[in-house]
């Protein structure tokens, strides 16, 4: 990295990546910003984690209840020999068998059919039912039958509602939220049933539930197992060793809150590749050890701090963005236009989030694509929320635009100047004239990625789009970012 860094550096140089185009990145009114604002600020969190606001979640909406939502969509099970109708209550609690029929109602045959095997092999990954398949591989069915077929996935979502509600082995619950945090990461229920399943994961958030439900567990299997005290003691003994050894459901509830909000906006999985072990592999992973990508800066430095203590800016933004130079990236037509194949991003992306570039990139359009979609995912986008409504008051006043800058907490500011010092060797006249992508340009493709609108409303989002343009084109072309030259 350091030969790549070195040869980057230079280039930027050369082109006066940092001291201004023509005199007109320093402010007219002489207001610049400077590296004298604190040392470290991107560094570790001094051994606490990063913790995020899940105490502020709102509640679930009173209408936005399973066992309403279940009356009117799901299927009528029946059983027995009498072939009882099979209450809701038990449709919505974990079952031993299989289904003979799909939980929910559908005309499409294709379904129906797909149905019944799914709830097979989530009963194996859970560990409910024996099985020759290891569990990743089946996971990695249910999820890539969910990938190619729309209708499957509410149907999974309500199966694993079911199979982790009333379940009384930990182990068999644990997987449960496990295989619906990994679907999480490659697509979304539907806008119908998401707000059911959104209520269902926030009853669970809150630590103060998980010992709830491990005395339930207990208590239960008490109930139906009034053996001996040796039986007994065995049975305490492997409930505290499931105990210790698996995650607090409450964990995987606050990551399947975070992705159901997130894939709920990004949609499912991009590309012609179906999902892959390694995809999967890392959305199990991501439950304990956060993405690189979706989550929040101090997250990511505060990961990062293991590897690189001494780095003040994001790993992955530094080197993908290296990256993109040394390709030739700046003078390349239609580079951030131009999207990169998305298989090969998605490619990268597996790499990139194991701390690993591969050495055979040829495309540009790849890592600025990935560059783009790390910007863009952020938890908190580079210029907070709170920072919104200045930046677009501001969008056409370069002292005040800048002087947003200057009072943004230091590890943002640090990671949106580096970002303005990377577009302003694009928007160099030399290279403008090869990528044909002016400030202008630069301004319309990047904004999004690190200004947020929250309205719903198309007219205020429209207005705000150009404002948003106009800001971004503010700093690009006056704000004064020599100063990171020497931070990585």
């Amino acid at each position: 990295a350091g030969t790549l860094e070195s040869k980057v550096q230079s280039e930027i140089s050369s082109q006066g990546g940092g001291n201004g185009h023509g005199g007109t990145r320093g402010s007219p009114h002489g207001v610049i910003v400077t590296g004298d604002r604190g040392e470290g600020g991107g560094g570790g969190g001094g051994g606490v984690g990063y913790q995020y606001p899940y105490t502020t979640l709102c509640k679930p909406p009173p209408d936005a209840n399973m066992v309403d939502w279940a009356s009117k969509n799901l299927n009528q099970h029946t059983q027995g020999l009498f072939r009882r109708r099979v209450s809701i209550a038990n449709m919505l609690s974990w079952n031993r068998g299989s289904i003979k029929k799909p939980m929910l109602i559908t005309s499409d045959r294709a379904v129906k059919k797909e149905a019944c095997e799914m709830f097979k092999l989530v009963q194996a990954y859970m560990g409910d039912r024996p099985a020759r398949l290891e569990r990743r591989h089946a996971a990695l069915l249910v999820v890539t039958k969910c990938w190619g077929m729309q209708g499957l996935r509410d149907e999974l979502y309500i199966q694993l509602v079911r199979q982790t509600t009333d379940n009384l082995s930990l182990r068999s619950l644990e997987a449960g939220w496990e295989l619906m945090a990994i679907s999480l990461a490659f697509f979304s229920p539907s806008p119908k049933f998401r707000r059911y399943l959104e209520g269902y994961i926030q009853r669970h958030l809150e630590p103060s539930n998980d010992k709830k439900i491990m005395q339930h567990i207990m208590e239960q299997q008490d109930m139906k197992n009034k053996k001996n005290s040796k039986s007994r003691k065995k049975r305490k003994q492997n409930n505290e060793e499931e105990e210790e050894e698996g995650l607090p459901i409450s964990t995987y509830a606050k990551y399947c809150y975070r992705k159901l909000q997130k894939v709920a906006v990004t949609g499912v999985k991009k590309g012609l590749r179906k999902p892959t072990l390694e995809e999967l592999d890392q959305g199990r992973n991501a439950i304990v050890t956060p993405s690189l990508f979706g989550s929040a800066l101090e997250e990511i430095m505060e990961r990062q701090s293991e590897r690189f203590p001494e780095r003040r800016l994001p790993w992955v933004q530094v080197q993908l963005s290296q990256y993109v130079l040394a390709l030739g990236g700046a003078q390349t037509e239609g580079i951030f236009r131009v999207p990169g194949d998305i298989d090969e991003v998605n490619a990268l992306k597996l790499q990139v989030d194991q701390w690993n570039i591969p050495e055979n990139l040829g495309d540009p359009n790849v890592p600025a694509s990935l560059l783009k979609l790390w910007y863009r995912e952020l938890e908190e986008p580079v210029i907070p929320q709170s920072f919104y409504k200045q930046c677009i008051s501001n969008y056409e006043d370069p002292e005040a635009a800048i002087s947003v800058v200057q009072s943004l907490p230091e590890l943002s500011r640090l990671v949106l100047c580096y970002f303005i010092h990377f577009l302003q060797v694009f928007a160099q006249p030399v290279n403008v004239s090869k990528t044909k992508m002016d400030v202008n340009n630069l301004a319309m493709v990047m904004a999004p990625n690190c200004l947020r609108c929250q309205s719903d409303d198309p007219r205020i989002i429209f207005e705000n789009t150009r404002k948003e343009m106009s800001f971004l084109r503010m700093l690009i072309v006056h704000l004064d970012t020599s100063f990171v030259k020497g931070i990585i």
